[in-house]
């Protein structure tokens, strides 16, 4: 698992010694990291930088163009202000780009070597304290050194935190024999996409995919797991036609047996070297070579040589050239990564048994998926689907929260992990001095816990001091740690300052109900009770809900949604558009931004959370999508929650 990465890395270098080392990777100045470091030698203050660099794309394709021109051309900072300093800070950041930053460390690679490593490669020591090699992956592998991977899998401690949640609540449940590939109910979930919070297959993509396949086998879930990727996409709408029923014909007639179970499309790694050996004549060393040069960064070079030899080979085998581009297309869509079939058999594996303990135990996998963190969603997209799967969410209390997550029955309670601004440490003396005794008053918690005034008022914002505040108004907390004396973050503790009660407090009025909301939410991210959407439903007519939209296939909708999340891509023309998630309380809504609306909307998308879609609702295999034609940020929400 993620968490237990360290100790093994630790454990190999204190076996090996000097004859172990982790690969580096090579950083250079890309866009976003040239303009914020350009940003910041100019002396900008960080919040107006992220508000620039946070709308920017991941990546730059137009090479010809210069960074000036590119950002100039961006749809999403249509309305950003370029005077003052930064037009020549994105000047001087465009000289920056594809320079060497620094060395990193890589995930997972780790060399050994028979003599000390730094007899065959230079090595230097991380910041991070473990000795690295001076050259990346491929390079590594070029001079001869064995690179072995130990990556962490976020999914897998998860899955070890799940099962434990269900022993400690006293269910059934034995890992011994455990098959959940062949559990009807989880194989159900699958087919329908219902796979937020499990491992691989929660993505947008991942969950259409499986909507329109509507298997739910394992055997096409390891086809899916490989298919997905990046270059792709027209080969999966081929395999989802033929999966239900298209007719097909081979590549050509001696591939008819190597495809077959792949509906005579490349999916895997080994699919690009066996299709090599068959028609291109070559070597099975020589059609592994083509499977690894793919993946190179250096790739095209080394390709050229290839694809002269699979052309030649191919024509002694009868192929015309307008098929043989079609198969190279097909191979060459596996451009960067890409899935052997093992590899991918074991994703599938343990996304069966992340979805089996999602349906089996909602409260107690929810509960480990958060409290894990770092998944494909937010943790306020998640506590959105633990809702929807009829759980209550039980705010954060020092008397009750451990420092995870923990769910049970019907209720996942907030971890104090949540609460922003409390420290790790202050979490965990509270959760020693709770040991003992149970705090039973305000003051009995600050002079045992000691904390910090700001961290007393998140945990007072996100209710978790309620329990000691039995008027319920949490004005009251606030107005009581003022009279102790407020300090700055890191100075003395507000539970030193005063040995006894501080004065009654003057009659208060109860916080407004919107303002309590505002505060809970920059606690803590998300609202325990409600969704942000609930507040500004009245507000609009005629919408629709997400849990309805499959009834108006067809039709022009509105529909207010909070965005989760968005994935940029590029047509064949180079145009610029976006598949963005939104959600309200009763589900999820995937929706495609084209060109010309992504043109003209993009600067609202950066703006805020809540927004009112205008578009028309597509079916595909089953799949429901929304074209979006017009949007507008729904401002009343968003700004009472994020002021």
């Amino acid at each position: 698992a993620w968490d237990e990465r360290d100790e093994i890395l630790a454990e190999l270098f204190e076996t090996f010694g000097d004859h172990a080392a982790m690969v580096c990777n090579h950083v250079f100045f890309k866009p976003r990291m040239a303009i914020r470091e350009t940003a910041r030698a100019y002396g900008l203050p960080g919040y107006e930088i992220s508000r620039m660099t946070k709308r920017l794309p991941w990546f730059f394709r137009q090479e010809h163009q210069s960074l000036q021109e590119q950002i100039a051309g961006l749809p999403s900072l249509r309305d950003q202000d370029f005077s003052g300093p930064w037009s020549e800070i994105i000047n001087l950041a465009g000289c920056l780009v594809g320079l060497p930053r620094y060395l990193s460390v890589h995930p997972g690679g780790v060399v050994i070597t028979p003599q000390p490593v730094r007899n065959y490669v230079p090595v230097e020591r991380a910041a991070k304290g473990v000795p690295i090699i001076q050259w990346e992956k491929d390079g590594a592998e070029t001079a001869g050194l064995v690179k072995i991977d130990l990556l962490g899998n976020r999914s897998l401690g998860v899955i070890r935190d799940a099962i434990g949640n269900v022993k400690r609540n006293n269910h059934r449940f034995s890992e011994e024999n455990w098959e959940p590939e062949d559990d009807q109910e989880t194989r159900m979930a699958v087919s329908h996409g219902k796979t937020m919070g499990c491992f691989y297959i929660e993505s947008p993509a991942m969950r259409l995919l499986q909507k329109k396949a509507g298997s739910g086998d394992f055997e096409q879930l390891v086809i899916q797991s490989s298919i997905i990727r990046p270059a792709a996409n027209e080969f999966v709408r081929e395999y989802v036609r033929r999966l239900h029923g298209g007719t097909w014909d081979p590549l050509h007639p001696c591939l008819e047996n190597v495809l077959d179970e792949t509906f005579g499309l490349m999916v895997y790694q080994e699919d690009v070297s066996r299709v090599a050996v068959a028609l291109g004549g070559f070597s099975h060393s020589d059609g592994d070579g083509l499977r690894k040069v793919l993946s190179k960064k250096d790739r095209e070079r080394r390709l050229r040589d290839y694809g002269e030899s699979f052309y030649r080979g191919c024509r002694k085998n009868g192929l015309t050239k307008e098929d043989i581009d079609r198969i190279w297309s097909m191979m060459m869509s596996f451009d960067g990564y890409s899935f052997c079939k093992p590899h991918s058999a074991s994703y599938a594996r343990v996304s069966f048994q992340s979805a089996y303990l999602k349906t089996h135990f909602p409260a107690e996998f929810m509960a480990a998926v958060i409290s894990n963190q770092g998944g494909y969603y937010s943790t306020f997209a998640y506590v959105s689907e633990a809702k929807r799967q009829g759980l209550v969410i039980e705010p954060p209390d020092v008397n009750e929260s451990d420092y995870r997550w923990r769910g049970q029955k019907t209720t996942i309670r907030v971890g104090l992990q949540a609460v922003h601004e409390l420290s790790e440490e202050t979490a965990n003396l509270i959760l020693d001095c709770r040991q003992k005794r149970a705090f039973r008053s305000f003051q009995d918690f600050l002079q045992r816990v000691h904390p910090a005034a700001n961290e007393v008022r998140s945990l007072i914002h996100a209710g978790a001091l309620d329990c000691l505040n039995p008027q319920g108004n949490r004005s009251v907390l606030l107005w009581d740690l003022a009279c102790r004396g407020q300090t700055r973050k890191g100075d003395a503790p507000v539970g030193k300052l005063f040995a006894e009660e501080p004065t009654s407090p003057p009659l208060l009025a109860s916080q407004d109900t919107l303002e309590r909301l505002r505060r809970e939410y920059l606690s803590l991210g998300f609202l325990c009770a409600l969704h942000p959407i609930s507040l500004v439903r009245s507000t609009v007519d005629h919408l629709v809900q997400a849990c309805d939209i499959a009834t108006c296939v067809g039709r022009t909708i509105r529909f207010a949604g909070w965005l989760l999340t968005g994935k940029m891509v590029s047509t064949k023309t180079g145009e610029v558009m976006e598949f963005l998630t939104f959600e309200d309380e009763t589900g999820l809504v995937e929706t495609t931004f084209f060109p010309k609306v992504y043109r003209r909307y993009a600067h609202i998308l950066a703006s805020g959370k809540p927004f009112l879609l205008n578009g028309l609702v597509e079916e595909d295999y089953g799949a429901l999508t929304l074209t979006v034609d017009r949007v507008a940020a729904l401002k009343t929400a968003g700004k009472a929650l994020s002021s």
